[in-house]
């Protein structure tokens, strides 16, 4: 069988990254449980442990059910490589901890999921890493806040809870401008189906896999796509873990034995490698399973979501409606640039009578689950106040777009009028 050279995302998610075993013929993708790995003899393995040559060592850094889903997804999303992680923080935390030491800092948006925002606004800087947080998502107040210690502008493509979707190519300009990458969690963005950053100027993306990537709400996981696009060699100064002598593969320079691979190939020899936040393999085969049908579940997601939004719109018990297919949302006009398949499968609304109400409609559900979760086939509901932003303060959930009546809906792809049921 040939490899895979088609660029629809519809071929893509279902054959990107695999061809069928030689061995047995098996079509479907194997779960390949095990740690490690034989060397064809003693000098192969110390090639392999030398980074001169590719292959597997241990299932920590590496595995052939993981490595089909990081090949499918650096596809899906226009990327040169990826790397999968155990969690979507995982794969942040992977991707700042290559980008930033002690010292230096990330620009980022306020605009963020709460785990987010708390990572970067108190344990980043427990290891001597400060973030700057930008108050909404203008290119112009990113760049006010860049000094000389930023490693990094970080974003989210569609933002939570408040679904603005940022103007990509101006960050972008502004970042590479300034000789940093501009990074994107595109969770929202379903694993490309939604959203492709990469195409837009991109150079990182991060995804919680567990989301619409799995679909099913069964697995949790994450993941690290690099563009192969930024220039480390150019930027050095900022980034010497990059050019330098390497302390860790006795002076190995990454910039200068793999050029373009260089920061894809950094997360996984030295910070999956420390870390160990590894995807395993049968969590790596249901992620898989879940890209399979992505584009027919993002399909109705997206539809199911904007005809909900609207009927909200007219209820007269709705005070408000947030869903960027909503021609009244302030990211309409973006959302149709970089949202080219449709408007997410997530909204939020406010209901009459405030914060009380808001958690009454919740907890007077039948059908809609109320739990932190989204991108699952059934429909959820959450109120962000006192659940995934609660360990803001009052003001960073104000800034987050965090309202005490907002409450946080992900349409499901069933039949919708189940979902009338409430």
């Amino acid at each position: 069988m040939a490899p895979v050279e088609s660029t629809h995302f519809e071929t893509l998610q279902l054959h990107a990254g695999h061809e069928p075993d030689s061995a047995t013929n098996a079509r479907a993708v194997p779960i390949y449980a095990t740690t490690s790995y034989t060397f064809n003899d003693s000098a192969h393995g110390a090639r392999l442990f030398g980074l001169q040559e590719n292959g597997n060592i241990y299932s920590r850094i590496m595995n052939p059910t993981v490595d089909v889903f990081e090949k499918r997804m650096a596809a899906l999303e226009g990327g040169r490589g990826a790397v999968a992680s155990s969690s979507g923080q995982a794969a942040q935390f992977m991707t700042f901890a290559a980008l930033a030491h002690a010292g230096d800092n990330i620009v980022s948006t306020t605009n963020l999921y709460g785990g987010t925002y708390n990572q970067l606004k108190v344990f980043l800087p427990r290891l001597g890493i400060k973030s700057k947080f930008v108050q909404g998502d203008k290119a112009e107040d990113f760049e006010k806040a860049i000094d000389e210690n930023t490693r990094a502008i970080f974003i989210e493509s569609i933002g939570n809870p408040k679904y603005n979707v940022p103007d990509f190519e101006a960050i972008a300009k502004v970042a590479h401008d300034h000789g940093v990458p501009l990074v994107v969690d595109n969770t929202f963005g379903a694993g490309g189906y939604f959203c492709r950053p990469i195409d837009h100027g991109a150079d990182i993306v991060v995804h919680s896999a567990t989301k619409w990537i799995g679909g099913h709400g069964t697995t949790i996981g994450g993941v690290v796509i690099d563009s192969g696009k930024f220039d480390w060699g150019k930027n050095g100064k900022r980034f010497p873990a990059m050019v330098e002598p390497s302390d860790g593969y006795h002076g190995l320079k990454f910039w200068e034995t793999f050029g373009p691979d260089t920061f894809i190939t950094r997360v996984r020899v030295e910070i999956l490698r420390d870390l160990g936040s590894s995807l395993n393999p049968f969590g790596a085969f249901q992620l898989i399973q879940g890209l399979e049908t992505l584009s027919l579940r993002g399909e109705r997601h997206a539809q199911n979501s904007l005809a909900l939004a609207k009927w909200l719109d007219k209820n007269p018990h709705v005070s408000w409606v947030s869903y960027p297919g909503l021609e009244s949302h302030s990211s309409h006009e973006l959302a149709k640039k970089y949202l080219p398949r449709g408007f997410g499968g997530v909204l939020s609304f406010g209901v009459k009578g405030g914060g009380a109400a808001g958690s009454q409609v919740v907890d007077g559900f039948k059908l809609i689950s109320n739990l932190a979760n989204v991108g699952d086939l059934k429909t959820l509901a959450i109120h962000p106040w006192s659940t995934t932003h609660e360990q803001l303060s009052h003001d960073e959930k104000l800034a987050s777009g965090v309202t005490e009546v907002r409450n946080h809906w992900a349409c499901n792809v069933a039949y919708l009028a189940n979902v009338w049921v409430l």
